[in-house]
């Protein structure tokens, strides 16, 4: 297997997980949220960037295609973690738990159709595109947090990213749905 530079971004990404959580938990205070929120965005700029590079140099790999989604998975669910526990509120807390089901479920649909020789028709959608954009930036502001102003505008962020996620998820089951519910 040749690891080309889309898929060492993405390898980046994972490596860049256990200094996002120490910078969460290690700076003094008044820093933390800085440095974290930092090697948060710097993971969700990889993100975008391996993604457009592997399509752009005609670079996809099955491993890069499996291991993207992977490390996407993973940062945003320690994110989400880590935000719940800072904030210890239900606003925050039911959020994470739709954000962090639907990926499950997601995924889930994902490995199904792809095993009934369907993966193509769950393919990520403009909706959840849009998703991640406004999920990444909420948890970005969440863990910053550098003033009241920019902890509403990641609420905010959070709320509609939630509703996105949402509805992705109903118009990725209702794409399957005939597939879900047929019985032979």
């Amino acid at each position: 297997m040749k690891i080309n530079f889309p898929t060492t971004l993405t390898l980046f990404r994972i490596i860049l997980i256990p200094f996002f959580v120490l910078a969460f938990y290690l700076f003094p205070y008044e820093w933390s949220g800085f440095f974290s929120a930092l090697v948060f965005l710097i993971a969700a700029v990889t993100d975008v960037l391996d993604g457009y590079l592997a399509r752009r140099l005609d670079q996809t790999t099955k491993f890069g295609a499996f291991l993207d989604p992977v490390a996407d998975k993973i940062m945003v669910t320690i994110a989400l973690v880590l935000i719940t526990q800072y904030y210890q509120a239900w606003w925050i807390s039911i959020p994470a738990i739709i954000i962090v089901s639907r990926e499950i479920i997601i995924s889930a649909l994902r490995e199904w159709m792809a095993e009934i020789g369907k993966r193509n028709s769950v393919a990520v959608s403009s909706i959840g595109k849009i998703k991640t954009i406004v999920q990444m930036t909420a948890l970005t502001w969440l863990l910053w947090r550098p003033c009241d102003m920019v902890i509403y505008a990641g609420l905010a962020a959070l709320f509609i990213a939630t509703f996105l996620t949402l509805l992705s998820m109903l118009q990725y089951l209702w794409i399957a749905h005939s597939d879900l519910l047929d019985e032979e």
